[in-house]
């Protein structure tokens, strides 16, 4: 994404690379277009196969994975060390809004021959992937639904999307065909005659319509003005790729697309324009959940899961999903679309309300503009040979993605002649374009990554697909650092600020950390108050606005975190040194000082440009000692290298104070109605040679965690309140909307039949709620853990916004830490927004210059962000799932206790607690299963397993599967590279 300051730039590792004889990418269309024209009757014949292929692929897409690999796709966002300061956990945004990545919980397939209250929906038993994948039934489904995803107007498509569109630009942008024109309807929109179908359907040798015409900008404008277009970010269902959502501009539940003909050629968290298909094309569902996703016996989802066993595919990385993007045009649509108008204007049924039979219609819709491109357009994959083929079949570890062909020409030279000696190897494709008669896309190989399954090759193919720069900087941008090293605060700097190099100030963070964006010092004053400071690494002194540097950073605008490294969005110069706090070394900052009580109030406050010297640079172990033996006198071999100047003791009475208050404060904060959303996180400990993981362990948050966060927290606030006060039309601040309406509702239905008394009406309701004791024995954290999952399924993601963009102040509100105002300024070394603040900050207390930008700027820059974020978060995510997987290859077959967290008709998911990983398990994959009985009441859903019996003279043994079940599981290692599944043990005869 450009930068609202600059051109926009290629960076090196995103250039497509060729390999051997690779022409260039303009050459290779012409001769792209004449190989097609040469081989058009064997090309239809491959497509019509593939067509057929693609509609019953929605059925067996998971046969080409490994069991259970998908639900890594439902973990929630686990908090990271080096996310933890700025106090975001605190506000739930760390989780991920699970119902994107698992949109089928508790619900009831959508065919049922009763409409009953009470359902026994589905009774099996294993059976063949083969058998179960032929069904007639599912035959006669899939030919339907190809049917019905046929376009409804089929007009000569000339446009092709063009080169992918930065992530910044918000602007609509109509795709331009390959000799750079607008195409542009010839026919109003909706013509539909017999003679518009006849043309498609040529001659032998002519290829039909598979997408429809793109609107031109000037309809769409039109359509968005007048109600009768939406627009929203495509969700794929990373599952049933076939499925996708939008949000409802009302909040209510998502509208559905049902094809990849209705998404028209968009990806995954592309910005779209959709019209709302005619009523009676809506889709008819048994309750809001089932408006997540269709029921799971419909797709068989189960068969492809006992099928993985015997196949090896990768499992797709779904992005995590930021539901909620605010920008100046959506602003604008929600003005004008109170009401969805059909294309007369007539206003349409309100599909909320609920039939006489109880069921309830959730509006579909077709994509008719793509806006933003969003997705990189690059994908991890394998290439498959074609005989008598120009070109190859690039299949994309992520089924979300289609098929993609690359010519010959641009594969490696022995490909053709020694295609076996590639089939295990990973390359990056980047699609090109993707025409509207052909379901194939056209690519171009970006680079070979080595050997799927190797840590190194995979953690590469993440990184390209979710667009992370990892190269290294320019010598433009290095130009930009001091160049006398080692570096000195100039003098003259020096006298510009109020110097605190001989207070008692100190950083505590992880062991490994490198970055040090903050420090805290606490002073007793005489009259028993304290003088508690905030120091921030000054991170805008060195990088000015309009350089080089700038632009680099406002592009990578978030570090991501990676289990064995981090891609910094600064040079090392600047993290690890010039910037970072780091100890026996002075420092630029920017310093938030209170004074303050024992009790937390705050008597008075001081922002401005400070200088310290950090005396030691203590971890969160150390401070936690410290905390936990109060009157023990530490020596210095059990700490850091600490200056002689602050005695051990001193800093050891500063760690209890800062706790001591921290306490107080937090108390206050959860009395007044703050929310807490733990999930946990697995971390490693890495051989340091091979830098493979060696052990794994769930990460313990404590109290000297909990200590710095809260001081991040009230920085933040603080910092919030101050820059909206002295710019109200420019301040970068961060809001979290409320939870899904609709989604809350069903959630509560559902505690209430299970019997969990919990309160959904506001964060402070339900942070109590969750603190009540669920039972009184070794399992009640894990149930808390359960628990916590499914409240966060309702929960949205906060996000970066400009205030002058958003005229309600109710907008504003962050509604986890349940304050009116919240932004970020603790953490500059890796994250460009708290850049922006610092920025308002220094211009609001007259010691930098006024901010460059305007309030449309800030705001394209808060989106980008916000774009960035969560990429870091699912990158970072694939990285543990990835290195777990290598971890159990090594050492599994590793047994665990779990916990059920969720039923469907055929599977359920558990909670691995030794591990704290999500896993599903199918019921047709049980080893030992003779059967199997679904039932569902109401929201609650039920499996009853039946075990064959070992002994044939006594009774199979059931076992009843339901929220909250404790069961036995063996994780194992999958043939597919780095993939594995949890195995469900045979449970006790007396049990």
């Amino acid at each position: 994404m450009d930068s609202p300051r600059q051109s926009k730039k290629v960076h090196p590792n995103r250039e497509p690379k060729r390999t051997h004889n690779q022409p260039g990418i303009a050459p290779q269309k012409d001769a792209y277009a004449r190989l097609l024209s040469q081989h058009s009757s064997r090309e239809d014949s491959s497509l019509s196969l593939y067509m057929e292929k693609l509609n019953t692929r929605g059925t067996q897409q998971d046969c080409e994975r490994k069991q259970g690999v998908c639900d890594k796709q439902r973990r929630g966002q686990r908090r990271d060390t080096a996310t933890s300061h700025d106090g975001d956990i605190e506000s739930g945004e760390e989780l991920s809004s699970l119902k994107p990545n698992n949109p089928k919980k508790h619900q009831k397939p959508q065919k049922k021959s009763k409409d009953s209250k009470e359902a026994d929906s589905f009774v099996g038993r294993p059976q063949s992937p083969k058998n179960a994948s032929e069904s007639g039934h599912e035959q006669e489904k899939m030919t339907k639904s190809k049917k019905k995803n046929l376009p409804k107007h089929p007009e000569d498509e000339n446009s092709r999307e063009g080169t992918v569109s930065s992530g910044a630009d918000t602007q609509m942008s109509r795709p331009k065909s390959p000799h750079g024109k607008d195409k542009r309807l010839q026919q109003p929109r909706g013509a539909n005659s017999p003679a518009d179908r006849n043309k498609n359907k040529g001659g032998r040798g002519s290829k039909k319509q598979v997408f429809e015409s793109y609107m031109t900008l000037e309809e769409v404008s039109h359509g968005l003005k007048r109600g009768e277009l939406i627009q929203g970010q495509l969700r794929i269902n990373p599952k049933k790729y076939h499925e996708a959502f939008i949000p409802s501009p009302d909040d209510t539940r998502d509208i559905f697309l049902d094809g990849i003909v209705a998404r028209n050629r968009a990806l995954n968290g592309d910005v779209v324009v959709v019209q709302i298909l005619p009523q009676d094309q809506w889709k008819v569902v048994k309750s809001d959940t089932d408006c997540e996703g269709s029921s799971e016996s419909e797709n068989q989802r189960e068969n492809a899961a006992q099928t993985a066993q015997k196949k090896t595919a990768h499992t797709p990385r779904p992005d995590v999903i930021v539901e909620d993007q605010c920008s100046d045009q959506d602003e604008l649509i929600r003005r004008v679309q109170n009401t969805t108008l059909t294309e007369t204007g007539v206003p349409l049924e309100d599909p909320s309300t609920p039939r006489s039979n109880g069921e309830i219609l959730q509006k579909t819709a077709k994509v008719v503009y793509i806006v933003e491109k969003k997705h990189s357009r690059a994908v991890t994959g394998f290439l498959k040979f074609l005989p008598d083929k120009p070109f190859a079949m690039f299949s994309p570890v992520d089924h979300r993605v289609p098929r993609i062909n690359v010519l010959l020409a641009d594969c490696p030279e022995d490909f053709t002649s020694r295609p076996g000696d590639y089939t295990n190897t990973l390359f990056i494709c980047r699609i090109t374009n993707w025409a509207a008669d052909s379901n194939f896309a056209e690519g171009q190989l970006h680079k070979t990554l080595g050997q799927a399954g190797e840590i190194e090759p995979e953690t590469e193919g993440i990184l390209i697909e979710y667009d992370v720069d990892f190269s290294e900087f320019s010598d433009e941008v290095l130009d930009c650092l001091p160049k006398n090293l080692p570096w000195t605060i100039p003098p003259e700097e020096m006298s510009k600020r109020r110097d605190l190099r001989r207070e008692c100030i100190f950083t505590i963070d992880p062991a490994t950390a490198r970055d040090l964006d903050d420090a805290l010092s606490c002073k007793p004053l005489p009259d028993g108050n304290f003088e508690l400071g905030v120091h921030i690494a000054d991170v805008s002194f060195f990088v000015g606005e309009d350089n080089a540097l700038d632009a680099v950073a406002s592009q990578r605008a978030t570090s991501v975190y990676m289990v064995q490294k981090v891609i910094p969005m600064l040079p090392r110069l600047l993290c690890e040194e010039l910037c970072s706090l780091n100890p026996l070394t002075d420092r630029l900052t920017f310093s938030v000082i209170w004074k303050i009580t024992p009790e937390g109030k705050i008597l008075s406050e001081w922002f401005g440009r400070t200088v310290i010297r950090s005396c030691v640079k203590l971890s969160y172990d150390h401070a936690q000692s410290m905390i936990e033996a109060p009157e023990k006198m530490f020596s210095a071999e059990e700490l850091p290298p600490v200056d002689p100047e602050h005695p051990i003791d001193e800093i050891h009475q500063a760690v209890l104070n800062l706790h001591s208050i921290a306490k107080n404060l937090r108390a206050q904060r959860f009395s007044g109605g703050a929310l807490r959303l733990d999930q946990l996180k697995l971390s490693f400990t890495l051989d340091r040679e091979t830098m493979m993981p060696q052990g794994c362990y769930i990460y313990q948050y404590r109290d000297s965690n909990k200590l710095v966060e809260e001081f991040m927290l009230l920085a933040n606030i603080a910092t919030a309140h101050h820059i909206y006060g002295k710019f109200p039309e420019l301040a970068l601040l961060r809001c979290h909307p409320p939870p899904k309406t609709k989604m809350v509702d069903e959630l509560q239905e559902l505690c209430d039949q299970l019997g969990i008394n919990i309160d959904l009406s506001s964060a402070g309701a339900l942070h109590k709620s969750l603190n009540t004791t669920l039972g009184d024995d070794e399992y009640t954290t894990a149930r808390k853990e359960v628990l916590t999952h499914m409240c966060s399924r309702p929960m949205q993601m906060a996000l970066y916004f400009c205030s002058g963009v958003r005229k309600d102040k109710q907008l504003f509100k962050h509604y986890a830490l349940n304050v009116p105002l919240y932004t970020h300024f603790t953490s500059p070394i890796r994250r460009y927004a708290d850049i922006i603040v610092h920025r308002l900050l220094a211009a609001s207390l007259n010691c930098g210059p006024s901010l460059g930008l305007s309030t449309q700027e800030v705001q394209k820059q808060a989106s980008h962000c916000n774009d960035k974020k969560t990429v870091s978060k699912r990158v970072q995510e694939l990285s543990s799932e990835l290195f777990f997987g290598v971890f159990v290859k090594d050492c599994g077959p590793l047994d665990s206790e779990a916990m059920v967290m969720g039923v469907l008709d055929q599977s359920f998911d558990v909670l691995v607690l030794r591990y704290g990983v999500q896993k599903r398990i199918y019921c047709k994959s049980i080893v030992g299963l003779d059967s199997f009985h679904h039932r569902k009441v109401g929201k609650k859903s039920e499996l009853t397993l039946v075990w064959t019996a070992e002994d044939l003279e006594k009774p199979p043994v059931e076992q009843v599967i339901s929220v909250f079940t404790l069961v036995e599981v063996q994780l194992k290692a999958d043939s597919a590279p780095m993939k594995y599944s949890a195995v469900l043990k045979r449970p006790e005869e007396n049990e």
